[in-house]
């Protein structure tokens, strides 16, 4: 994806509310977080591959780190996020969305461009079943028809991670939310 493109959908996110901004790398979405998470006294992170790959979850290591909403800041990706500025989101429990709605003082994603979809919402959710949740089944554990073939069954499984489905068309009212858009792939 262009950078044309990424700087289209930042305007999007914008436009919805979202405090966005372009990344030209990882590093530099790393330097922003690293310097929220030094103003704040209690940091929560959702399972995130992309924080993972930008060195964050390593820089963090020393520091406790909640699962929920009970933080200052809580980070984490966006499983997809559409040209015209939606994020969308799929979790198991509900911690990690939940926690991206209310709770926080504030919330920052970290986005890589291949997580964008030029479509609208169908492409958004196609995206996330086709290249976010069988590998995560996979890195998880996970006993699920996805897990084993690498393609979404729509299956019934107890351990399926996509049982709650989070739109965001805006920023939610009382949760500033920040929104890096990266240019470079990461995470799934």
């Amino acid at each position: 994806m262009a950078k044309e493109e990424l700087e289209k959908t930042v305007a999007a996110l914008k436009k919805r509310g979202f405090d966005a901004q372009y990344c030209a790398s990882g590093d530099e979405a790393k330097a922003i977080v690293m310097q929220a998470a030094a103003e704040a006294s209690v940091v929560g992170m959702g399972g995130s591959e992309t924080m993972k790959q930008i060195g964050v979850t390593g820089a963090l290591a020393g520091r406790e780190i909640v699962r929920n909403a009970n933080c200052d800041l809580f980070l984490l990706s966006a499983n997809a996020v559409t040209a015209d500025g939606r994020i969308v989101n799929v979790d198991g429990r509900g911690n990690r969305v939940a926690a991206s709605i209310s709770g926080p003082g504030r919330v920052i994603y970290v986005v890589g461009r291949n997580k964008i979809v030029a479509g609208g919402l169908d492409d958004a959710v196609a995206r996330v079943k086709r290249s976010a949740c069988p590998p995560n089944c996979r890195r998880l554990g996970k006993n699920t028809p996805c897990a084993a073939t690498g393609v979404c069954a729509d299956c019934d499984s107890p351990d399926r991670i996509c049982k709650v489905l989070v739109v965001m068309e805006r920023r939610p009212t009382a949760t500033p939310t920040t929104v890096l858009v990266v240019d470079a792939d990461l995470g799934y």
